[in-house]
């Protein structure tokens, strides 16, 4: 007897006309679904349809949410003003936001990387910091020069939380590709892993079966820690 893989919700980015297509056109780096493969899942693509959030749900025993060269709308997290630097992709976000308050409803395990990270932290209460550069002193080079291929910096990881008890590691090698980090970290999340210049790396809701958020990126696997943090996402679809 065979076990089917667990369905995993993977989102999907969306560009306007321009490069692929005169139309607009949704998009995603083919690492995103293949190493939710090799961890054993079977990745779905998710298009940006809110009123059909509950119907994606339905067929998925996990969500990630990927990343992207966009920004949460500073006004959902209670912002007067918004930064210069940010820049919206309102409908992906409003999907996003629905997938994520569906997800938590059902205690559905949850893996938000980088962006995905921040709108998790967003949903669940918490609140961000609209351009590092303009707020930490000292700031790493958060937007890696090197490719993402390669390691960014070192995160320290928090002992005692899940993030730290599936890697097993206590500080890893991590890529870096963002400008937006946590700052207020949400109601009933505690931070699992910090960067050298004090900028969270990673976030967990205490009380799901498997929500996780990091900064990073994973899914390029340049270390064994990423690739265990994908097969225990996967593992807790199961």
């Amino acid at each position: 007897m065979t076990t089917s893989p667990p369905i995993i919700g993977i989102t999907l980015d969306a560009e306007e006309p321009g490069g692929y297509s005169r139309m607009p056109w949704y998009a995603l780096r083919k690492n995103y679904a293949e190493t939710v493969t090799r961890a054993g899942g079977l990745p779905l693509m998710l298009p940006h349809e809110p009123p059909l959030a509950g119907a994606y749900l339905d067929l998925m025993d996990g969500l990630v949410l990927t990343g992207g060269a966009f920004d949460i709308d500073p006004a959902l997290f209670g912002a007067a003003t918004r930064h210069a630097s940010v820049t919206l992709k309102t409908g992906r976000t409003q999907f996003e936001l629905a997938l994520v308050r569906g997800a938590i409803e059902r205690d559905m395990p949850i893996l938000g990387i980088c962006g995905g990270q921040q709108l998790l932290n967003v949903a669940l209460g918490g609140t961000l910091i609209q351009h590092i550069p303009d707020e930490i002193r000292g700031a790493l080079a958060h937007e890696q020069p090197n490719s993402r291929t390669e390691p960014g910096h070192w995160v320290e990881i928090t002992s005692g939380t899940r993030l730290s008890a599936i890697i097993g590691e206590t500080r890893i090698p991590v890529n870096s590709a963002h400008h937006q980090a946590v700052a207020q970290v949400a109601p009933g999340c505690v931070v699992n892993a910090i960067a050298p210049d004090g900028v969270i790396e990673g976030i967990e809701a205490t009380g799901m079966r498997f929500c996780i958020g990091v900064q990073w990126h994973p899914e390029y696997d340049i270390s064994p820690a990423d690739s265990a943090l994908l097969r225990a996402f996967v593992g807790a679809c199961r």
